[in-house]
Parts: structure tokens; sequence; C-alpha cells
């Protein structure tokens, strides 16, 4: 048989030729075999390292991505909560529930008898509002603080209220009972956010102030008495 024949009937006898559209067979006496699965081989390692390759990508940018969007889309620095404490006094005084809520009510005069008090002057355009100061000496320390405050409507004879709007954060408020026609229960409640240099001994602050309102409407009782 001549060259040219043998070579026809090897093309002829290839399962390629038998069916176009099938792939030879991969078997071990195929001529195509070893050159097939080592492109099936190559081609799974290259999809295999490429998807592994994709994933990680993915990943490592997604976290970037989480990282960048959380730096740009307003998350603020961490930041403590400040603590706010409350603080309630009462107290009974031998003044006509009347008399003690005008006394009270005169807000200028309030230095005269709350100890940490030094000043507090009504704003003449604005009667509603005031500036106070704080000035005492506690904890080893000279503290002073100020802040502008502006007075609720009232009840009259019942209640006096207010909250700052800057400076020191606090609000509070002052209530009257009666007790009888020439007595009355005043109770008065102090909220304060605790400043930054007080944090340390917080937990001391509340006690303390509470003996200081104790105080100050101990010397408001005498000064009622001759309003």
């Amino acid at each position: 048989m001549s060259a040219t024949a043998t070579t026809a009937a090897v093309f002829a006898a290839s399962p390629a030729t038998r069916n176009p559209g099938r792939s030879p067979a991969r078997t071990p006496g195929n001529p195509f075999f070893l050159r097939d699965s080592f492109a099936s081989s190559s081609s799974s390692r290259s999809s295999l390292f490429g998807r592994t390759s994709f994933v990680a990508s993915r990943s490592i940018h997604g976290e970037s991505t989480r990282r960048s969007s959380l730096s740009t889309t307003g998350v603020r620095p961490f930041s403590p909560v400040m603590q706010w404490q409350d603080c309630t006094v009462k107290m009974e005084m031998d003044v006509p529930i009347s008399v003690a809520y005008k006394c009270y009510s005169d807000r200028e005069a309030i230095p005269r008898w709350m100890p940490f008090i030094s000043s507090v002057k009504i704003l003449e355009d604005k009667p509603d509002l005031s500036r106070w100061s704080l000035k005492y000496k506690a904890f080893g320390q000279d503290i002073e603080y100020s802040w502008l405050a502006r007075n609720m409507q009232p009840i009259p004879n019942q209640k006096i209220h207010w909250r700052s709007l800057e400076g020191l954060s606090n609000r509070g408020a002052v209530r009257f009972y009666p007790k009888g026609p020439s007595s009355c229960i005043v109770e008065l409640t102090v909220s304060y956010e605790v400043p930054q240099l007080l944090v340390p001994v917080a937990s001391a602050l509340q006690p303390f102030l509470e003996s200081l309102l104790r105080r100050g409407l101990e010397r408001f009782a005498v000064l009622a008495k001759s309003y």
C-alpha cells in the first residue's frame, strides 16, 4: 500500500472523521489522549487558579472597599458617651407657697443663697434668657463654668423650669407643693452633663452636689421669710 493510501486509511479510521461532531475518545490507546489530557489538565488548573485568584482579588478589594466606605460615609471616630446625673432635694418651708414661688422667681438673687452660683444676669432684651456663672473649689480644683439658660413657661405657684442653650449642659425644675396656709414644700431637681474635667470623680459628684443643693435650700428658706 502506498504512503498516500496508508494516510488516507488512518484518517478515515479516525473517530473524529467518522463522527465530525464528537471529540476523539480519551483512552490510552488513542493517539490524541496525552495531548487532550494535558490540555484538559492545563485548562482545569488555569480555570481553578483563575477562579481562586478572582475570589481572592474580590475579597481583598471588597475589604479595601469596605474600609474605604467606612472612612468616607461619615462614620465618626470613637468618642466617649457623656454621662448625665440627676440630683433632687426637697425641703419644707415656713412660708406660704406664693412667697416661696415669688422669691425663687428672682433669678438674679439666687447667688445670695446657692453656694456654688457666683452670678446670674438676665438679658435685658430677652428676659426669659439669663447667663449663669459657677465658681467653687472642690476635689482639689478651682471649678468654673458658665452657661446660657432659658426659663420655660412657668406654672404660677407650682413650677419653674429651665434648660441650658450653650455652655455647661444642664436642665432642672423647682416644684412647689402646699403644706398648709403658711407653709409649703419646695422640691429642686437639677440634671447635668458631667464635665470632662470631673469624669474621674463622677461617682462622688452626685452626692456632693446634693449636699450643696440642700444647703442652698436651707439658706433659701431663711431668705424667703424676709422676702
